[in-house]
């Protein structure tokens, strides 16, 4: 499945989408970045309701597919835009972690 894909079936915001043709491969969910940049895989869905500008800086390292933004978190737009620049999908749901976990599980089955 790929984060455009998955964005569809789960009405997801488009907050940066500068490459929704990634892979998607599984799901990792923290808010510890020094935890994720350790634990992350390379195209994971990455779940937190961190926003700020370090949230893109992990995600670059740990390549994670896309950042999903639970709660309805959002992004100020300085953040939105280093996103775009560095290539970095991010979207936002209104559902809890834990609710969007348990609809990945079942989709990446």
């Amino acid at each position: 499945m790929t984060v455009g894909e998955l964005a569809k079936v789960l009405s997801l915001e488009p907050l940066a989408v500068p490459a929704e043709e990634r892979e998607i491969n599984g799901v990792y969910i923290g808010d510890l970045l020094s935890w994720v940049m350790g634990r992350a895989e390379s195209g994971n869905v990455w779940i937190t309701i961190m926003s700020n500008v370090n949230i893109i800086a992990v995600a670059s390292l740990a390549d994670v597919a896309c950042i999903l933004l639970a709660e309805g978190v959002t992004l100020e737009e300085n953040v939105r835009q280093t996103a775009e620049q560095k290539g970095i999908n991010v979207y936002s749901s209104p559902k809890t972690a834990y609710e969007l976990a348990a609809r990945l599980a079942d989709l990446l089955k």
